[in-house]
């Protein structure tokens, strides 16, 4: 059990942009010829990935703070339980509103779970969905 201040801090450190899942991605997007820009502000829900030839948006999505469900990763605190409840739920909400926003405007949404990219194996197999995907959009 942290104390509040220590949780705080911790709680501080965690990043939202330029994650190590996020990078594993862009790295192979690079890798495979494709160029992309980040976190489009003029987009809903700020995607981390944008690739505007293929009109498509790629969310990398942390499973705790997204509320993956299913996912051992995905578990509430045991303090302040209803108040994490609410706010992963009110996240859930806001991301099922900016990818029907976006599926409006005729984008194709792509949505990442870190904890599918942390075994190779697993990883390598959903990349290489990610780029059949993309290029169902082309032809």
């Amino acid at each position: 059990m942290h104390s509040e201040q220590v949780r705080s801090y911790n709680m501080s450190r965690v990043k939202s942009k330029n994650t190590k899942p996020e990078l594993i991605v862009r790295k192979f997007l690079y890798s495979q010829g494709f160029r992309y820009k980040l976190h489009v502000k003029q987009l809903p829900g700020k995607p981390d990935i944008v690739l505007p030839k293929y009109k498509t948006v790629i969310f990398v999505n942390g499973c705790f703070w997204h509320g993956h469900e299913g996912c051992k990763y995905s578990t509430l605190p045991k303090t302040r339980t209803a108040w994490w409840d609410e706010k992963i739920k009110k996240t859930i909400a806001r991301d099922n509103i900016n990818k029907h926003s976006l599926l409006k405007r005729g984008w194709a949404v792509i949505t990442f779970w870190a904890c599918g990219l942390k075994i190779k194996e697993k990883r390598t197999q959903l990349l290489d969905q990610l780029i059949n995907t993309i290029k169902q959009k082309i032809g």
